[in-house]
């Protein structure tokens, strides 16, 4: 079971501090947006995203690629990650943008029935927007933890975020209706029941839109660099 991590990361216990009023995700002009309503209506221009357990599935240097997918079955997501300057609400050109989850089974690569070291792993450096691709799957679940990708963003070598990205309950029971995640059936974990959402993870969940057979997946974060 993974804990919440307490360091650095009271940030957590800000619970995603304004840098300009009330509540909810970041959004950039780019178009990469999460959260409530006072972020989507632009009441709030930025926020301090909550810090957010690592976990045991890390593995350091990790490939510098856009396609993390390595051949592995699954309904197609594209991550759209946005990442700016909490304190000046401008984007970080050339930040590293480092993202890992489960495949369909509810397996990581590197670890247990994972096999090779490589799949749904990647680094993507952030452009001049601030903004970071990612192609990939929508992620499986394993037991007692809701569905989750991990985030890492690191700025001139040093690591200034560690967090976890969610998806909506009923957009996953919808997803799972199809393989190869059916055979699974839906997690045994919804977001309010685990733990680590409970501690920042509504500020966290992605931003879904149905694009063809798949999915558009945005969220900008604002970090202290």
């Amino acid at each position: 079971m993974e804990e919440p991590i307490t360091r650095r990361r009271s940030l957590a216990r800000l619970g995603g501090l304004l840098v300009a009023a009330a509540g909810g995700n970041a959004l950039l002009a780019g178009g990469a947006a999460g959260g409530n309503k006072a972020v989507e209506t632009r009441a709030v221009q930025c926020v301090l995203t909550p810090e957010l357990t690592e976990g045991p599935y890390y593995i350091a240097g990790e490939q510098l690629r856009r396609d993390v997918r390595d051949g592995h079955r699954g309904t197609p997501l594209s991550l759209r990650l946005s990442v700016l300057d909490a304190s000046t609400c401008r984007p970080i050109k050339g930040a590293a943008v480092d993202i890992w989850h489960a495949d369909a089974a509810g397996d990581y690569s590197g670890f247990g029935g994972g096999g090779s070291r490589t799949f749904l792993r990647g680094i993507q450096k952030t452009d001049r927007n601030g903004l970071a691709v990612f192609t990939t799957i929508y992620p499986g679940w394993y037991r007692g933890r809701a569905v989750h990708i991990h985030v890492k963003v690191h700025v001139g070598g040093s690591v200034v975020h560690t967090g976890q990205l969610f998806f909506p309950d009923a957009l996953t029971q919808a997803v799972y209706k199809s393989a190869p995640y059916s055979s699974r059936g839906n997690p045994d974990t919804p977001n309010a029941s685990d733990s680590i959402f409970v501690n920042g993870g509504k500020r966290s969940l992605l931003a879904l839109k149905k694009q063809g057979a798949g999915y558009v997946g945005t969220i900008a974060m604002g970090v202290h660099k």
